[in-house]
């Protein structure tokens, strides 16, 4: 009888094991989507908008363990309030953010941004169920128009050398004409800077040549 029993508290002792060995938060962050999908043990499924870094600012790729929570946190590194911040490495959380407008496009500075009150949902459901319990995974690219810019960085050049080509034409229609020798003398002889900061004044060409420039 004491061997049934015996054998019936380890059969309950490892299927606790293996309870607790499931137990806990799986998040998992898609950047390219913006999206976030908590998974617990209890059942529940949350699929929420996010913001992640924008261009300068890309949040870090990897898994992870929660390393604290703060309820009511203040970046003085940003000056932004960070509430319900579930921080998984160094600076980097998961948090609520009152730029909900934002969500669903890269906005952040590496932070994943939530709406207040998924973020405060979050926050508990990982205090519940332990950080040592809790996965955080972050995985994707944000699509964050690089390639559109590069496309009107593109067109920007063509519209300069267009601009270069029309400037060289008008310059060549110029040199055409009769009087362009005595217009491109016009031109260099006239001081670009005021007179006193050459120290000479040659306005009176006749008396330049004449008696040279006049010192000060």
């Amino acid at each position: 009888m004491r061997r049934v029993f015996s054998l019936l508290a380890i059969a309950f002792l490892s299927l606790a094991g293996i309870a607790s060995a499931h137990a806990g938060v799986d998040v998992r962050v898609n950047i390219a989507a913006q999206r976030m999908t908590v998974t617990t043990s209890d059942g529940e499924v949350h699929n929420w908008a996010i913001s992640s870094g924008r261009s300068g600012f890309r949040s870090p790729n990897g898994v992870y363990r929660p390393t604290r929570l703060e309820k009511n946190w203040y970046s003085r590194k940003y000056g932004g309030a960070m509430p319900n911040a579930v921080f998984f490495r160094g600076g980097y959380a998961i948090h609520g953010t009152t730029a909900v407008g934002a969500l669903g496009r890269p906005a952040s500075h590496g932070c994943i941004r939530l709406h207040p009150a998924n973020a405060a949902k979050l926050f508990a459901l990982v205090k519940k169920h332990g950080a040592g319990q809790t996965r955080i995974a972050l995985n994707g690219a944000a699509n964050d128009g690089l390639s559109q810019f590069a496309k009107a960085s593109g067109g920007s050049k063509a519209k300069i050398a267009n601009a270069k080509a029309k400037q060289r034409a008008a310059i060549a229609q110029q040199r055409k004409a009769p009087n362009w020798d005595a217009a491109r003398e016009q031109i260099l002889l006239r001081p670009a800077l005021p007179a006193s900061a050459f120290g000479y004044q040659p306005y009176n060409l006749q008396r330049y040549y004449e008696t040279g420039p006049r010192w000060r």
